[in-house]
């Protein structure tokens, strides 16, 4: 029994480690990441070193090595081969450890739980990204700007959530890379006031209707009446325009629903 149980402990390990070093295959180095390289019975030449601008470090005996671009397990390869070609050692066996991962981050800002700057690991997709910032948060809209870093252009990218999710449609659910910044809008809002029961702002939801942003805002006071009822809204050219309020009138985001007074 004893002996069936270290076997499956070793199996289990063995997976963890495969799922490290699969991990691990997809890591880019760039500049500002910290390495800890090894070499197999050298101790003298182990260090860590951080990733310059350009992507080289520089390791004992070999001096200047290019490591930027490349994956932990090419990077192992070349320092290797550089040990032996210039007679220093026969067949070392290197190692590295990316101690910590800066040059591929992604910044997630707005209304998230825990904005800030996070380290990709591996390859992410939005909803990836979007749970290591905690979610989104309960002042959140449905609308997520990706802006995409590239050889000195930005590209600007918006997902609706919500419509991803309601449809199931996971091609919006993009693969976000290093330097990438995720921005989470804030929901839109509407307001109503006059005669009902909580005149204030409310969040604004898909297809929300007048009838329904009264019902938020509590029905009709005493003196309240359908009849009459107005949006005030503002058009492209940031211009007030007053309309006439339909039970199933669509509202847009900033929209104010004036709720007259009855005459009788």
């Amino acid at each position: 029994m004893i002996n069936l149980i270290k076997r499956f402990l070793i199996a289990v390990l063995a997976i963890a480690s495969f799922h490290v070093n699969a991990a691990e295959l997809d890591i880019v180095l760039g500049a500002g990441d910290v390495l800890k390289v090894s070499v197999f019975e050298q101790p003298d030449l182990s260090l860590e070193v951080r990733v310059s601008e350009s992507g080289v470090i520089t390791y004992p005996l070999i001096g200047e090595v290019k490591v930027g671009g490349q994956t932990p397990a090419q990077a192992e390869r070349k320092i290797a081969g550089l040990l032996e070609s210039g007679g220093f050692l026969k067949n070392p066996h290197v190692n590295i450890i990316v101690a910590q991962l800066q040059s591929q981050q992604v910044s997630v800002l707005g209304q998230v739980n825990r904005p800030g700057r996070y380290p990709l690991d591996s390859a992410k997709s939005l909803a990836d990204v979007l749970a290591l910032a905690a979610g989104v948060g309960p002042e959140g809209g449905d609308l997520i700007t990706i802006v995409h870093k590239g050889d000195g252009t930005n590209q600007r990218e918006v997902i609706d959530l919500a419509s991803m999710m309601r449809n199931g449609d996971l091609a919006k659910n993009i693969t976000v890379s290093g330097g990438d910044i995720v921005y989470v809008e804030r929901a839109p809002k509407f307001y109503i006031y006059g005669e009902v029961q909580r005149p204030s702002q409310y969040r604004l939801e898909h297809n929300t209707t007048v009838i329904q942003a009264l019902a938020l805002g509590g029905g009709l006071s005493l003196r309240g009446t359908e009849k009459g009822m107005k949006i005030k809204r503002r058009d492209s050219s940031g211009s007030m325009q007053v309309l006439d309020a339909k039970h199933d009138d669509l509202l847009q985001p900033d929209d104010v629903v004036y709720v007259k007074e009855s005459l009788f």
